[in-house]
């Protein structure tokens, strides 16, 4: 008896192909390659900005939908299944997922450059921190994890309730059949592939820019090119150590220690700055979040001038779209059990109030320095270079040398973690949905990931990685609208024939 397939072929070699023409193309043309992403950039912001708009907002507003309607009480499995994990646990799986390389990354820059140059705000006025906060909320709130909520929801329904393999490709098999089997099924596994590796290409590049331009800030290192990808090259053998290592021994252990670092990170900005502001600064920020929330959604700046749009609200929306499989398929394996009104509800509010109060702790309070004892510093300092955002402001603030070596630590952990979840999933999907597979095939993927950060980096830097994120994030909006749709109308039918009051999961179980 032969043993079983662990790859599906034409799904790995059509994407294994994909990558190596791009990885080669950047290694003969890096020059143009950087040239050409800028155009792209400029191209797709340009045409279909307005397209991202409205998926985003679809899939918000089918998220709070199948929320509050009857179908809520659907279970994501039998009708006598309960929860796989206890509450508390499932939601600090979820508190989990709502930290990353980005977190560190945007966290002071972005509120910065937003109080700097507001796009309706006069800068570095009172009102233009109101904004900065208010679009720093927008960003990394609701819209994002409906995102991420349509797509764990689709895969987990059609896999707990229809036994389907737990990727998109089982979800779409449930709306159109046989068809989704063959090349329209492969298709759409390449695609998510891709996705999902220049989503986390994107993220790494974030992350070892802003370690280069750390350790150059604290020990004077040289922030090279060929430095860069040293740093790529020894995370990804610390990357591969964890695959070896194993999910109990490697990848597991690291995530904890991401949420305890991170933690501590977030509580000691809490009590080292102006503790009562940051409160009560909390509380303006959610209420500004929610008061602009439907003006933004559909705010694409068709009469202004400029490239604001595409470099923050397009980029964010392709950046969150082309993670959408990664996040997506780690929240649907540990939601077994939960109804769809747990899933959502604990999807949307639980990451989204973790990113609420670290933007808030780390951009209010870098707001306050800048318009006090900096005296406009830290706003020059990240209008100079993005990277050293986060170090500058940790000057501010006791213990500086220690906290910026703490970040630089993080943003390591964060790195192996993120490059080995994703080529868990990566791999997952190119096997056609098996979990056992080689371990070389994880170390394979691991070395991709690896490969285009480094040549995203070579060929542009920031400009490039939103650019790949832009581009390939457009094609898998469509899918995800296309899911979002097929869900509506499978819930629709399971309805009838369940009771509409299932059971809701208990959850203390």
């Amino acid at each position: 008896m032969s043993p079983p397939r662990t790859r599906n072929p034409p799904v790995f070699w059509s994407a294994s192909a994909i990558i190596g023409v791009l990885v080669v193309l950047g290694l003969v043309l890096p020059g143009g390659l950087g040239a050409a992403a800028s155009r792209v950039q400029s191209a797709v912001t340009a045409t279909m900005g307005w397209f991202y708009v409205l998926v985003v907002a679809v899939l918000l507003l089918v998220s709070v939908y199948l929320a509050v309607s009857r179908y809520g009480n659907l279970k994501l499995g039998p009708a006598g299944s309960k929860p796989a994990y206890r509450f508390v646990t499932w939601v600090s799986m979820l508190f989990a997922t709502g930290m990353g390389i980005g977190l560190l990354f945007f966290s002071v820059a972005e509120p910065i450059q937003h109080y700097g140059a507001p796009p309706d705000a006069a800068p570095r006025t009172i009102e233009a921190a109101r904004e900065a906060m208010s679009i720093t909320f927008f960003h990394w709130g609701f819209h994002a994890w409906a995102i991420y909520a349509i797509a764990g929801l689709s895969m987990a329904y059609f896999a707990f309730r229809r036994g389907l393999p737990l990727t998109m490709k089982g979800a779409f098999c449930a709306m159109f059949g046989r068809n989704a089997d063959g090349w329209l099924g492969n298709a759409i596994d390449v695609l998510t592939i891709c996705a999902t590796l220049f989503g986390i290409a994107t993220s790494l590049g974030l992350g070892i820019l802003q370690t280069s331009a750390g350790l150059h800030y604290l020990f004077g290192v040289p922030q090279s090119l060929w430095i860069q990808q040293a740093f790529i090259a020894g995370a990804i053998a610390l990357t591969i150590i964890s695959i070896v290592l194993g999910l109990d021994r490697g990848l597991r252990r690291l995530s904890e220690w991401n949420v305890i670092c991170a933690v501590a990170l977030m509580l000691f900005v809490l009590f080292a700055g102006p503790t009562a502001f940051l409160v009560n600064a909390l509380i303006e920020n959610l209420g500004s979040y929610f008061t602009d929330l439907v003006g933004r959604t559909f705010r694409v700046y068709a009469r202004e001038q400029g490239d604001w749009f595409g470099k923050w609200t397009l980029f964010y929306w392709a950046w969150w779209i082309s993670w959408s499989p990664f996040v997506g398929t780690f929240i649907a394996r540990i939601s077994r059990g939960r109804t769809i009104r747990e899933f959502v509800v604990g999807v949307l509010l639980v990451p989204s109030l973790f990113c609420f109060l670290w933007m808030t702790f780390f951009g209010d309070s870098a707001i306050a320095l800048d318009r006090g004892v900096a005296e406009g510093g830290l706003s020059a300092a990240v209008a100079n270079d993005v990277t050293v955002a986060l170090f500058q402001f940790l000057e501010y603030l006791p213990a500086g040398a220690l906290t910026s070596s703490l970040v630089v630590l993080l943003i390591l952990l964060f790195f192996v973690t993120h490059a080995d979840s994703g080529a868990l999933v990566i791999d997952m999907v190119a096997s056609g949905g098996q979990i056992n597979t080689p371990t070389w095939q994880r170390i394979y993927w691991c070395i991709c990931i690896g490969a285009v950060s480094a040549l995203m980096l070579a060929s542009g830097g920031l400009v490039a990685l939103q650019t790949a994120t832009l581009v390939t994030a457009l094609p898998f909006s469509c899918v995800l609208l296309l899911l979002a749709l097929g869900l509506v109308r499978e819930v629709r039918a399971a309805a009838p024939a369940a009771s509409s009051h299932e059971p809701v999961a208990r959850t203390g179980s």
